[in-house]
């Protein structure tokens, strides 16, 4: 009998922004809607089975811009029973950026986040080389 193997690539072809702060989630999209002039609304809690744990529940914001088809998540590294990215614990949100957004404008909105004194670290980050990056995938 003839195996067949099949292998599957996750496509990590998304921006991911890091950020430090210790605004509770709702508070941080009030202001970063205020200061970048998104419009972040909060969703249905991210809800992720992590390895050898029962499932949990990340805070969600999502953003579309108009006449674009961006789509921005502002997920909560913390949850109830772990993290999103457990190597990264001292991360408190991260922002997902699907499909197509120009570098120049990703730049502008990077910068406007880097402005808000609530906010102590922004950083880019390649999801790629992150260890838990399947978390992401969703």
């Amino acid at each position: 009998m003839n195996k067949k193997l099949l292998e599957l690539e996750f496509d990590f072809d998304f921006k991911l922004i890091a950020i430090t702060s210790p605004l509770k989630d709702y508070r941080l999209c009030f202001v970063i809607n205020k200061f970048t002039e998104t419009d972040f609304r909060k969703d249905e809690d991210l809800e992720i089975e992590l390895k050898n744990k029962p499932k949990n529940y990340f805070s969600r914001y999502l953003y579309f811009p108009e006449n674009t088809e961006c789509e921005f998540n502002f997920i909560a590294n913390k949850g109830l029973d772990g993290y999103l990215i457990p190597e990264m614990k001292e991360v408190d949100f991260f922002i997902i950026i699907k499909e197509f957004i120009d570098e120049e404008d990703f730049d502008l909105f990077i910068s406007q986040l880097k402005k808000i004194k609530e906010i102590q670290a922004v950083v880019e980050i390649n999801p790629k080389i992150i260890k838990s990056k399947d978390n992401l995938l969703f």
